[in-house]
């Protein structure tokens, strides 16, 4: 059984930062890569960015040079630290991730919501 717990979530002004984080926790679970996602009310899940076993990452075009996707192997975290937020950055983050023999397993979500 793998748990996952979000944090980092909450209101910035634009300009601002913010970093996520995503801690996996359960009996030989070790953190290969993940996936971030966001969704806006009443609109599709986006893909943000993902980092893969190799340390290879990748961003949606919207996000590219502001964000970054990290992971703590020893800490089986996945992090998100953007930068630079916008208002329409504002959605709900999901965390998507995967270990050696199993996953993917999803996130609960956490709020961000960049105003002024």
């Amino acid at each position: 059984q793998v748990e996952l717990a979000e944090s980092g979530g909450g209101l910035v002004q634009p300009g601002g930062s913010l970093r996520l984080s995503c801690a996996a926790s359960g009996s030989r679970f070790s953190l290969k890569g993940g996936n971030w996602y966001r969704q806006e009310p009443g609109k599709q899940r986006e893909w943000v960015a993902s980092i893969t076993s190799a340390d290879s990452t990748t961003y949606a075009g919207s996000v590219k040079g502001r964000f970054t996707i990290s992971r703590d192997n020893a800490k089986n975290t996945l992090c998100l630290q953007m930068n630079s937020l916008k208002p329409e950055d504002t959605a709900v983050y999901f965390c998507h991730l995967w270990g050696d023999f199993s996953g993917p397993y999803w996130g609960q979500g956490t709020q961000v919501t960049v105003s002024s």
